[in-house]
């Protein structure tokens, strides 16, 4: 029995991508399923609140769509990195648990917050719907500055060498990844500043333009050092 279990063994063993510098992987937990799902319907909320308010110009709907287009970056680069993280982090713990909860619950409002920013409801004076509009997008910068926040907690504890979680030689690239996220959510956090609205770069408000710093981040170092955003040392 032994030696036909053996080969079985192996043959997960490779599929899981078990290799020198990776991290284990393990079955999923119910909850990155549901994590799934929520990331899944939060883009599909954000497009779906578009439709209750139909455009009236091109200018608007060039404006719909790149707002849109801002909340699939968000939503999917913050996917990605939550994804490789619980790919190899231990779920069963409170502490993590509650975090998950926390993140999932951070990123339902995301369409939500976005929409109060890009879309005026038109029974509100000007100054109201600034009013608004300012409020929303303060609330988005502190949910942002949230998930980032609970994603480098996540990588901390993924760089903990005595919880022997992760390859020691990928442990430097989670140290990394915490410090940055940290970094990038004590930056975004300042944009709450009043100024970072009344100041405008292109009639588009400097809070908003902030906004890309996170997606900046990663992105280009995903381009640069492949590593550094994998969490994959090169074969």
């Amino acid at each position: 029995m032994p030696e036909t279990l053996a080969p079985d063994i192996e043959n997960e063993q490779r599929a899981a991508g078990a290799s020198v510098g990776a991290a284990p992987r393990r079955p999923r937990p119910r909850i990155e399923t549901l994590a799934d799902l929520i990331f899944g319907l939060s883009l599909s909320i954000g497009s779906l609140a578009l439709l209750v308010s139909p455009p009236v110009s091109e200018d608007e709907i060039n404006r719909h769509v790149v707002a849109f287009g801002f909340t699939f970056l968000i939503l999917i680069t913050a996917w990605l990195i939550y994804t490789t993280y619980m790919s190899v982090l231990p779920i069963e713990t409170k502490s993590v648990t509650l975090l998950n909860v926390v993140l999932l619950l951070l990123v339902a409002v995301i369409p939500y917050l976005l929409n109060t920013v890009e879309v005026v409801n038109p029974t509100l004076t000007p100054e109201e719907a600034a009013r608004v509009s300012d409020y929303s997008s303060t609330l988005f910068t502190l949910n942002l500055s949230g998930i980032m926040l609970i994603l480098g907690a996540f990588a901390h504890v993924l760089s903990i060498e005595e919880k022997g979680l992760v390859a020691p030689e990928i442990v430097r690239l989670f140290r990394n990844g915490r410090n940055r996220l940290a970094i990038l959510a004590a930056l975004n956090t300042i944009a709450i500043a009043p100024a970072f609205w009344e100041v405008t770069v292109a009639g588009i408000q400097a809070r908003i333009l902030w906004w890309s710093l996170p997606l900046l981040s990663y992105w280009i170092g995903r381009a640069v050092r492949p590593e550094s955003r994998t969490y994959r040392l090169k074969p």
